[in-house]
């Protein structure tokens, strides 16, 4: 199972921006389906933002499309999330996950990975 390390969360007023990085520890990320999660306050883990890093396809949920870009670096074995414009609701902890046994970036980001295992996330905080 590849462990993840996501890093680059902070405290930002509304509108700010921040860039989420996602390691992993081994390289096999090229073939896999790689997704970002959040969980705020009192609520379920949901994907905002999965890439099929097969075919590059990407999925973005309804609330983050124009301010949120998932991007790798695969070299580094790494994801990016650029998070713009952000908004009080987009607090909470973000976690990366990888599934190589899902196929499209929409599958990851509605169904999550099927086996979980997640990192200590990273938090992001929106708030003036």
């Amino acid at each position: 199972q590849v462990q993840f390390v996501e890093s680059g969360g902070g405290l930002v007023q509304p509108g700010g921006s921040l860039r989420l990085s996602c390691e992993a520890s081994a390289s096999t990320l090229d073939y896999s389906t790689v997704g970002w999660f959040r969980q705020a306050p009192g609520k379920e883990r949901e994907g905002v933002s999965c890439i099929n890093n097969s075919d590059g396809s990407v999925y973005y949920i309804d609330s983050v499309k124009g301010r949120f870009t998932i991007s790798r670096d695969g070299a580094k074995n790494t994801v990016f999330l650029q998070i713009n414009s952000l908004k009080p609701e987009d607090t909470g902890v973000y976690y990366c996950a990888e599934d190589p046994r899902i196929t499209t970036a929409q599958a990851m980001c509605l169904r999550g990975p099927s086996i979980e295992s997640w990192g200590q996330g990273t938090q992001v905080t929106v708030s003036s």
